[in-house]
C-alpha cells in the first residue's frame, strides 16, 4: 500500500511509486549485483542471525532482531529512509489527520542525536521555548546515541500527562535540561488576523489534511473584514516542517492562474511527475509575501519554490531547511511500512531544493527593535522671522502640531489604536497573539514591503 504523503521529516512523504519496487524486482543488477551475489549475502546475513539466536549473552526475540536488520539496513541509505512497525505505522496514518500524542516536536537525526527541525505552535515544545536548531542528546537521563529516528521519536511519546525530561545542546551554550509533559496534540495548520488593518496575515504551521481548507477560508473572511482596503497577503510558514504534498500542491494552486507548482524525478530519468496549476487566483493578484526561515522544510519548500519561480510572491527571511526528497511509504507483510526515498522534487523553474534550500529575495535575519530617543532640534518653523507657510489656516484656526511632537500618553482606561501601533487585530483565531509579535521584525518588513508595492501600484495607476 502506498501513501500519498510528504516529508515532514520524522514523519514520512510520499507519492504514489510502485514502479520503483518493481524496478528492483525485474533488475537484480541495478539492486547491487547478480542473483549469486544477492543469495550469497541473504546467506551471511542469515548465518549471522543464527548465530545471535544461538550463542548471544541473553535470550533475544527474532522479530525484534529482524526489525532492527530491516530498519538499520533502510536508516543507513539516508536520514529519512526507515521502517515503521504497525504501531509506527498506524500512529503516522493518524497524524497526518492533524491530532496525535506527545510534545510536539518536529525532529531529523544528525550524527547521532536528534535536531529539531521546529516545534509545532502551541505544544508543550513551543511553550517551554525549544527552537529550531537545538540537539536532543538525552531522553530522561538515558543518551540517544545508538537509537535510529523512529526509537527516538516513540520514547518522547507515551501516555498523555505524563513528563519527560529532555537534555539539549544549543549553539555553543552549556547543555540544560527542559522537562515537558506529554499532551494530545491537535494542530491547528492555518492561523490568520488582519495585520494594521490593511494587510491579511495567514500564518501555516504544517500540511496536513485541513491546511487548503483552512488557507482558503483565510482568505475569505479577511477579504470581508478588510474590504476594499486590503492590500495584500502575507503567509507566514517560518519553522513549518512540511507534511502531505497534495496539500502542498493545492495551496500553491490556490494563488498560481497557470504553469508547474512541481515536479518529482525518481531513479530514471524518464520517470517523472508534474502537477500544474488551475486557473484562478484566490489572492486576486494582490502582493503576497512568504516568510521563511531555516526551519521551513519540504511541503513549505515546493509552496515557496513555486511562488518564487512565477513570481507571484516575494520570498522573505532566511534560506529553508533545504529537504527536497521524497519518501514512498509501502506496507510490508506484518502490518508494517518502510519509508523509502524514492526521488527528487524540483521547483518549476528545474531548481532542486536538495541540501541548497530556498533562497529568500530580501534576506531579512531575526532582529529585536529598538527605538532610538533623538535629541530635540530646531526646525525652520523655531527660526525667528521665518517665512510663512501659504497654506497655513487663516488665524483662528486651531494650531497645527509640530512634526516633531510627541504624541499625548495614553490615560488609563483609554482605548489604543491597534492599527497606529502597528500591532496585530486578533481575526478569526480566537487566541489572543502573542505580545513578541509587535516586535516581529520579519513581520514588519514584510507589511512594509506589501504597503510599499501597493503604494506604488497605486500611484502609477
Amino acid at each position: 500500500m502506498n501513501f500519498l504523503r510528504f516529508a515532514s521529516l520524522a514523519t514520512a512523504v510520499a507519492f504514489l511509486a510502485a514502479p520503483a519496487l518493481a524496478q528492483v524486482k525485474a533488475d537484480p543488477k541495478a539492486a547491487g549485483g547478480d542473483k549469486s551475489e544477492l543469495y550469497q549475502q541473504l546467506n551471511l546475513f542469515g548465518d549471522v542471525l543464527e548465530r545471535i539466536r544461538r550463542d548471544y549473552v541473553e535470550p533475544v526475540e527474532e522479530k525484534q532482531l529482524i526489525e532492527n536488520a530491516i530498519n538499520g539496513m533502510l536508516s543507513a541509505l539516508d536520514p529519512h529512509s526507515s521502517y515503521m512497525n504497525p504501531k509506527s505505522y498506524k500512529d503516522m496514518q493518524v497524524q497526518t489527520k492533524g491530532e496525535f500524542g506527545g510534545l510536539g516536536i518536529e525532529v531529523t537525526m544528525e550524527n547521532g542525536v536528534i535536531k529539531v527541525v521546529s516545534p509545532i505552535d502551541d505544544t508543550p515544545a513551543f511553550k517551554a521555548g525549544i527552537q529550531p536548531g537545538d540537539l536532543i542528546f538525552a531522553l530522561d537521563g538515558e543518551p540517544v546515541q545508538g537509537l535510529t529516528l523512529q526509537e527516538a521519536v516513540e520514547k518522547m511519546r507515551g501516555k498523555v500527562g505524563a513528563p519527560i525530561k529532555i537534555s539539549i545542546r544549543r549553539g555553543t551554550k552549556d547543555p540544560f535540561d527542559v522537562t515537558l509533559t506529554r499532551e494530545t496534540i491537535k494542530v491547528k495548520p492555518v492561523k490568520f488576523r488582519l495585520e494594521g488593518g490593511d494587510i491579511g496575515y495567514i500564518r501555516v504551521t504544517s500540511f496536513t489534511e485541513q491546511t487548503t481548507p483552512g488557507v482558503l477560508d483565510a482568505v475569505e473572511k479577511l477579504k470581508k473584514e478588510a474590504g476594499n482596503k486590503l492590500k495584500g497577503y502575507i503567509i507566514d510558514m517560518r519553522n513549518n516542517p512540511g507534511g502531505l504534498l497534495d496539500q502542498a500542491i493545492a495551496m500553491s494552486d490556490a494563488f498560481l492562474d497557470k504553469g508547474e507548482i512541481v515536479s518529482v524525478k525518481a531513479r530514471k530519468n524518464d520517470d517523472v511527475q508534474r502537477w500544474n496549476a488551475k486557473p484562478g487566483d484566490v489572492a486576486n493578484g494582490l502582493p503576497i509575501v512568504v516568510l521563511m526561515n531555516g526551519g521551513s522544510a519540504s511541503a513549505s519548500e515546493i509552496v515557496a519554490g513555486a511562488l518564487q519561480d512565477h513570481r507571484r510572491a516575494i520570498v522573505l527571511g532566511t534560506r529553508s531547511f533545504g529537504k527536497g526528497s521524497v519518501q514512498t511509504i509501502m506496507q510490508v507483510t506484518g502490518g508494517g511500512a518502510i519509508r523509502l526515498t524514492t526521488a527528487l522534487y524540483f521547483t518549476p523553474s528545474g531548481r532542486s531544493i536538495q541540501k541548497e534550500g530556498i533562497k529568500p529575495d530580501i534576506e531579512v535575519e531575526p532582529a529585536k527593535i529598538e527605538n532610538i530617543q533623538q535629541r530635540s532640534s530646531f526646525r525652520e518653523e523655531n527660526l525667528r522671522r521665518s517665512i510663512t507657510n501659504p497654506n497655513d489656516k487663516p488665524a483662528g484656526s486651531p494650531p497645527a502640531k509640530p512634526a516633531d511632537a510627541k504624541p499625548e500618553a495614553a490615560k488609563p482606561g483609554d482605548k489604543t489604536d491597534d492599527k497606529a501601533a502597528g500591532q496585530a487585530t486578533p481575526s478569526g483565531d480566537p487566541d489572543e497573539p502573542p505580545k513578541e509579535q509587535a516586535a516581529d521584525y520579519q513581520l514588519l518588513r514584510a507589511a512594509d514591503l506589501i504597503r510599499g508595492i501597493s503604494l506604488y501600484g497605486s500611484k502609477a495607476n
